[in-house]
């Protein structure tokens, strides 16, 4: 690109070359009085000595001079890249067509014949400069057109730049983001096919206690929290290596060409034993822990989200075993998380085609050995699978929400079976059903109205409904417990304390609450023999419940001599093998029929 600096005000300075003396006198005359700057060359040579020193605007030159013609002139000056954008107009007395075509070969761009008439030489100059101005303006107008289009590229270069970066990392901390991350762990997946001595690993982390700070603290304290997460990682990242921000309080770090999986443990440890130290905020001092999953890397893996699936699994199994700790994968966690997916969808399924039954196990009054009652315990009789263990099944729908959907249904059908069973005598009407509530059933808002109308539809009275929760749903929502509890009680309805002794334990609500039964768990009925030193915390439970006019319930009496230790410590009521399973309404219906008594 040439660089042009036209100055549209300037005189238009022309060169004239001619070896006759008057007719440089006569065109010079003619010119300047027009008001141009005229300059005047007797020969070639000394034409090209003056155009080469101050390029003229335009140049009238005559054709026949001796030893250098105009023909040969204008080919040097078109030779010379100084020279060869000027314009000229050849002056010839010579009216030949063939010499005028020689002319415009050689780089004319016009001819003005002898004799000079005024107008027409005025005329062809002032065209010829016009055209000049003009083809300097344009290439002036392209060189700064061409200029802006490179700042403008240059600035899309830089803006596609940032672009790239805010694709590619995370907004918040600056580290890579799991797009970035991908990326990389396709190219370590390629080289460990390409190299079998290649090794890297993939750890997982999420920060065990992060939601309860950004809940409490807020979230712009979180987002300070996660910015020095992510520095106190970095400290211990190589540049080889990739440490990513998931998203939330998730990271994940890429390790390359590791010399083995020891490495990765090593690391692991580091993070774990730096987590242990506070992190200063601005205006707080926050402790926090993480569980990491490691996966190791090999050839046989396709996929990047395989990779980052499997560590996460690991993750959480971290979580699982007490958390701020780490675990390793192998691929049977990963066939166990395919057998929980497939669980969940087989209970969707199960809800929905009514596979789940109701079991019901005997409540004994220890001192009649008569049923009192009976606890409600839901099963899942799989089409395929049979019946599946409720450790199995329960934690599942906890996790996705089903359990709310399944403790309504199990609500239902059990007054509508002991109501059924009332009326066909086969129980009077002081026994009572004992149901489970779930901490998130507890939590539902319209809980007591979907008590309301199963009583309503089962024409249960409410004092033979027992429902049971766990010490966790009481303490976990006081305010509102209190309230639901007072509830029904107005209704009387019969309120149980599941697996007392291992939750809270705080006597504290005892008092603040309406609770009409303690169960002991059977953890501490397992632990019962001859031995008067394995009592354990039973006399305290039992001396509690008679000192607040509570009735108690021991679960988990398997053997006599649990059952005989129990009636000796005054204990009320019990449940277990020893008086018979859970079992499906007809059986429990021909247990009925014999009138059992312990």
């Amino acid at each position: 690109m040439n660089d042009y600096n036209l100055d549209l005000t300037k005189t238009e300075d022309i060169l004239i070359v001619d070896d006759t003396p008057d007719n440089l006198h006569l065109l010079s005359r003619m010119l300047t009085r027009q008001g141009y700057n005229v300059r005047k060359a007797l020969n070639g040579s000394m034409a090209l000595t003056a155009a080469q020193t101050v390029a003229p605007d335009l140049i009238l030159l005559d054709i026949m001079m001796p030893e250098m013609d105009g023909y040969e002139v204008c080919q040097h000056l078109k030779a010379n890249a100084k020279t060869a954008e000027i314009p000229v107009i050849f002056l010839s007395a010579l009216d030949d067509v063939l010499d005028k075509v020689k002319g415009f070969q050689v780089g004319g761009v016009d001819y003005i014949t002898k004799p000079f008439q005024f107008e027409e030489v005025l005329a062809r100059v002032q065209n010829q400069l016009a055209l000049r101005a003009a083809e300097l303006e344009v290439r002036i107008l392209n060189a700064e057109l061409e200029a802006r289009v490179k700042e403008r590229t240059q600035q899309l270069e830089e803006a596609n730049a940032k672009l790239l970066q805010m694709a590619l990392h995370d907004a918040l901390t600056g580290l890579p983001n799991r797009a970035l991350l991908m990326t990389d762990l396709n190219q370590s997946i390629q080289q460990a096919k390409a190299d079998p001595n290649y090794q890297f690993a993939v750890l997982f982390l999420d920060c065990d206690r992060f939601k309860v700070v950004n809940d409490s603290l807020g979230h712009l304290v979180g987002d300070e929290l996660l910015i020095l997460i992510s520095r106190r990682l970095n400290l211990y990242i190589k540049p080889q290596n990739t440490l990513a921000r998931l998203g939330g309080d998730e990271f994940a770090i890429l390790l390359t060409e590791i010399p083995n999986s020891h490495h990765a443990i090593e690391l692991a440890d580091q993070i774990l034993e730096s987590f242990s130290k506070p992190f200063q905020l601005e205006r707080h001092e926050v402790f926090i822990n993480a569980s990491i999953g490691i996966v190791i890397g090999h050839d046989e893996y396709n996929e990047p989200e395989h990779l980052l699936r499997d560590a996460d699994t690991a993750m959480y199994r971290a979580k699982a075993l007490g958390k701020g700790q780490y675990h390793i994968f192998d691929p049977a966690m990963h066939a166990a998380a395919l057998e929980r997916l497939q669980l969940e969808t087989d209970l969707r399924r199960g809800l929905e085609q009514q596979e789940l039954v109701v079991h019901y196990q005997p409540i004994v009054n220890l001192n009649t050995g008569k049923i009192a009652g009976f606890e409600a315990l839901v099963r899942w009789r799989h089409p395929e699978r049979g019946l599946v263990p409720p450790g199995l099944f329960i934690p599942i729908a906890e996790e996705t929400g089903l359990i709310t959907p399944i403790g309504y249904w199990v609500l239902s059908e059990s007054c509508r079976q002991l109501r059924t069973w009332q009326k066909q005598n086969l129980v009077d009407s002081s026994v009572f059903v004992s149901v489970n509530l779930s901490v998130k059933q507890f939590c539902q808002p319209n809980l007591l109205e979907q008590i309301d109308q199963v009583l309503e539809q089962s024409q249960l009275a409410p004092n033979c409904l027992k429902l049971e929760i766990t010490e966790s749903a009481i303490m976990d929502n006081e305010k509102d417990v209190a309230f639901i509890l007072r509830e029904m009680r107005k209704r009387h309805i019969l309120i149980s304390i599941d697996d007392f002794g291992t939750g809270y334990s705080s006597l504290s609500y005892l008092h603040s609450f309406p609770v009409d039964t303690l169960k002991v768990d059977k953890s501490f009925v397992q632990r019962l023999n001859q031995e008067p030193e394995n009592v354990g915390l039973i006399p305290v439970i039992i001396s509690l419940a008679k000192t607040m006019n509570m009735s108690v319930i021991a679960e988990g009496i398997e053997l006599p001599e649990q059952l005989m230790i129990l009636k000796e410590l005054s204990c009320g009521f019990g449940q277990g093998y020893f008086f018979s399973k859970p079992v499906p309404p007809e059986q429990l219906m021909e247990l009925l029929s014999h009138t059992p008594q312990w």
